[in-house]
């Protein structure tokens, strides 16, 4: 029986990647960005820069360091990769900076902890280039998650899945393979840990064509410590989550809140109508202004959600359009 590994090969090439535009035939040298967000891996940041440049030995690979107060900068330096800051703190800032400054068709986002394999890269990306997909999620194989990040990201993928499509089971995964008109198109507005949820939404919300491939995903490096809190940072994911309906979703999130509306006005008023209905009296008018101005509040809501709607929409064509100015990615072939 194949293994998972096996079932999702593509065929590597041996040389140098180059592609081919729908344009024209001629080719040229796919530029290939590693970007590696760190703080404080000075103990496994050596060992990632060697894996990548052994595994993509063309490409540009980029240190962003996010105030690291250990010797990240100079052992990742030593190492050949090029160094850059981001002063204001958190991964999403740094992803933001990331994806500002660095030109290049493929980009490659990894962290810098020693966990992800860098021999599957190549693989990524030329699976990237051969189906003409924006996005190749790592989807994580190994038991070194810890069970409380195992369940969160479920429950997490689940109500993404459920609001946005069903398109990605690991999608808080840190590595990431993403075509120029993915990163170029991206509005990040996340500050820490929930990037990745604002990565996958931007995905299934434009309906961009993706793809899910298992990679290894093994124990970090001795002397690199997770970065990640399962309850704060996962309380940030699921608040993520919230905004990110709210701001795309604004129909669904704010007819959710008339109908909650509507059953607490009817739940307030409704002993105060068989009063009515037995006596002709209302003896409790506060109660009964309260259900009146909870069932207004209600339709207010959703005429926001009707409007916001609208707005989205235009927003997101706008989106849209942008993304389709830029070149999509072509098709991988050896020179």
């Amino acid at each position: 029986m194949q293994s998972t590994f096996e079932r999702h090969v593509v065929a590597v090439p041996k040389g140098p990647l180059r592609w081919k535009t729908s344009a024209t035939s001629e080719g040229g040298a796919v530029e290939v960005a590693v970007l590696i967000p760190c703080f404080n891996e000075e103990g496994a940041i050596g060992a990632v820069v060697e894996a990548f440049r052994d595994a993509l030995p063309n490409a540009r690979i980029y240190l962003y360091d996010n105030n690291s107060e250990d010797r990240t900068v100079a052992v990742g330096g030593a190492k050949g990769a090029i160094v850059r800051h981001e002063q204001m703190q958190g991964k999403g800032n740094v992803v933001r900076r990331m994806f500002a400054d660095v030109e290049a068709d493929v980009y490659v986002l990894v962290d810098g902890d020693g966990t992800y394999d860098a021999s599957d890269a190549l693989r990524l990306i030329s699976y990237l280039l051969e189906h003409h997909v924006d996005l190749v999620n790592g989807l994580r194989t190994g038991v070194h998650v810890r069970r409380g990040h195992q369940l969160g990201n479920e429950i997490f993928n689940r109500i993404v899945g459920w609001l946005f499509g069903s398109r990605f089971t690991d999608m808080l995964s840190g590595y990431k393979v993403m075509s120029r008109r993915f990163v170029k198109s991206f509005p990040a507005l996340a500050t820490g840990f929930e990037i990745e949820t604002e990565l996958t939404v931007h995905a299934l919300q434009l309906r961009m064509p993706v793809a899910e491939l298992p990679t290894r995903y093994g124990p970090r490096i001795d002397g690199s410590a997770s970065k990640l809190r399962t309850v704060r940072d996962g309380f940030k994911i699921l608040w993520a989550i919230v905004t990110l309906i709210k701001r795309e979703r604004p129909l669904a999130f704010f007819t959710a809140g008339c109908l909650g509306l509507i059953a607490l006005s009817l739940g307030l008023a409704a002993p105060l109508a068989v009063t009515f209905i037995e006596t002709g009296l209302v003896p409790r008018l506060p109660t009964a202004v309260l259900a009146v101005g909870l069932m207004v509040l209600a339709f207010l809501s959703l005429a926001c959600g009707l409007v916001l709607d609208t707005v989205t929409r235009g927003r997101i064509e706008m989106k849209r359009l942008h993304y389709l100015s830029l070149p999509a990615a072509g098709e991988a072939y050896v020179g």
